[in-house]
This record gives structure tokens, C-alpha cells and sequence, in this order.
């Protein structure tokens, strides 16, 4: 057999620095080809962020173009007018003295009928659906119509009726009261010559909802708008005086007036679509109540 051969010092040192070369060409090759692949991604990412960008400016561009100046308010001129008008003269701050009365309800504290959040709603219900809330709803419509077609007479008529038709002493005094105010600081504050017309052609008393279903025809506010909101205050005024008098929180307050938010709309609707030949109550306590309130020994309210 041939003998091994042994590897000199030079040939080793050659062999070694082949090995290095290669390692070296080996390594370049290897960064050259992640550098490729890197730019490749970032020029692709960039490409793909542009292209978004470019596809989503337009996009937000058409989602956030203002509306057009004149649909800026969502209502018309004449119906922000109508609703402010409303919102202030059936406002708790409106002085027309609706914060001295209780329609009743201080007796019917007194004698045990309302004790709870629970009694207030249900007596208020019946206030509202079967008695007086639906009553004063029907002659505002009915003046409300008269005073708007320019019929003096027709609107005189159911002036004189309002007037004639409350219950008690007390009440007569309540509602006649409040007509008065409502009216006078009307044409001191809201005056229009349609107003001044069917006052001048209508001497006799004008009771609260008569008085509202007058000033807002002459303002050419809609009866519907108008009934709903007169029978929301005339609820808001009777939570009121029950808050005080049995006497309930804020919370318990706000949960009847929402509890009878359906109340309020059915009897405005009824309300609305009734005639004079459909009046009448049977909330016999309640006017018992107005009736008995002037004998109570020491009394808050002044019905």
C-alpha cells in the first residue's frame, strides 16, 4: 500500500483560505439575497399603503361633507318657531301661577288616596284619560279650530262652556286664573293681530286650555303639537305638587311622568279627534277632592 500523505504547511495554509473565500462568497451571496427579498417586501407595503390611502381620502371626503346649509337645523324656520314657542309657554318657568295649585291632589294626600309613587300614577291616569286632563284637552282643540278658521262666535261658545264646565269653586278659580295670566303675558310678550282680533270679539272668561288653544292658532302652531304638550305640563304641574305633598325624590318623580308618557299621548289623540258632544268625567274622588280641598285645616296649595 502506498504511505499516507502527509499534508505540508503551505498546502494547509491554501486549503484554509479556500475555505474562507468560499465562506465568504457563501455569506455576500446570502445578504445580497435578503436585502433583495427585504426591498421587494417594503416596496410592496409601501405600494400597498398608497393604493389605501389613495382608495380611502375620496371615501372620508364623502363621509364627512357637511350637509347642505338649509337641512343644517332639521327643521324648517316655522317649525323651530313653533317649538320654541311651545317649549316656553308650557314651561315650568312660564308665569302663569300653575306651581300654587294641585287640582285636588293635597286633599287627596290628606284623606290617604295617594300615599306612593304607585297611587300618584294611578290617580294621574285617571286624571288625565277619564277626567279633567281630557276635558281641558277638548276644548283646546275645539278653540284651537274655532280661533284658527276666524270663527268668533263658535270660539265664544266654547269659552263660555270651558268656563262653566270645572267642577268646583276652586278649580274654577285654578283654571280662570292661569287663562288669564296665559294671556295677558301673551300679548305683552308674543302679540300678533290675530290674537288681538278674538280677544276683542270674546269678552267672557278664557280658562287655561282655552287661552293655550287660542294663543297657539294665532300663532299657527298645529293642534297636535299644541295638545301634547299642554297635557305634558298639566302632568309635569300635578307630579309636581304630589312630590311635594306625599313627598316623593326627584328619580320616583321622573319615573311616573314616564310611566304616563303613553296616557299623555292617547288622551291628546282622543282629545283631538272629539267633540263637543263626547264631554264628560267619571273621576267622581278627584272632583270630591277639589270640592273638600277649601275645608282643609291647613293647606300648601290653593286647589
Amino acid at each position: 500500500m502506498p504511505a499516507a500523505v502527509t499534508p505540508t504547511p503551505a498546502r494547509a495554509i491554501r486549503t484554509n483560505r479556500r475555505r474562507m473565500t468560499m465562506h465568504r462568497v457563501i455569506m455576500a451571496i446570502t445578504i445580497i439575497t435578503m436585502t433583495i427579498i427585504t426591498t421587494t417586501i417594503t416596496i410592496t407595503t409601501t405600494s400597498i399603503a398608497t393604493t389605501t390611502i389613495l382608495t380611502i381620502i375620496p371615501m372620508l371626503m364623502t363621509t364627512n361633507k357637511p350637509p347642505p346649509i338649509e337641512d343644517r337645523s332639521g327643521i324648517s324656520e316655522n317649525e323651530a318657531a313653533a317649538l320654541y314657542r311651545l317649549m316656553t309657554w308650557l314651561s315650568p318657568a312660564f308665569p302663569v301661577g300653575a306651581f300654587a295649585y294641585s287640582s285636588g291632589i293635597e286633599w287627596a294626600v290628606e284623606a290617604g288616596d295617594i300615599v306612593d309613587a304607585a297611587s300618584l300614577r294611578d290617580w294621574l291616569s285617571a286624571m288625565l284619560a277619564d277626567g279633567g286632563g281630557f276635558c281641558d284637552g277638548v276644548f283646546l282643540a275645539q278653540a284651537h279650530r274655532a280661533a284658527s278658521s276666524g270663527d268668533a262666535a263658535a270660539f265664544c261658545d266654547v269659552a263660555e262652556l270651558a268656563a262653566a264646565f270645572v267642577p268646583s269653586r276652586e278649580r274654577h278659580l285654578e283654571t280662570s286664573a292661569q287663562g288669564r295670566a296665559f294671556i295677558e303675558i301673551a300679548r305683552a310678550a308674543w302679540n300678533c293681530d290675530d290674537l288681538e282680533q278674538m280677544i276683542a270679539q270674546c269678552q267672557g272668561t278664557l280658562v287655561y286650555p282655552v287661552a293655550v288653544g287660542l294663543v297657539s292658532a294665532a300663532h299657527k302652531i298645529p293642534l297636535a303639537s299644541t295638545l301634547h304638550a299642554f297635557l305634558h305640563a298639566l302632568t309635569s304641574n300635578w307630579i309636581s305638587a304630589g312630590s311635594r305633598l306625599i313627598p316623593l325624590g326627584q328619580t320616583d318623580s321622573q319615573r311616573v311622568l314616564a310611566s304616563l308618557e303613553p296616557v299623555v299621548a292617547a288622551t291628546a289623540g282622543r282629545a283631538r279627534d272629539a267633540s263637543l258632544d263626547d264631554l264628560g268625567s267619571a273621576t267622581f274622588r278627584a272632583d270630591l277632592a277639589s270640592l273638600r280641598h277649601e275645608t282643609q285645616y291647613t293647606r300648601l296649595f290653593r286647589s
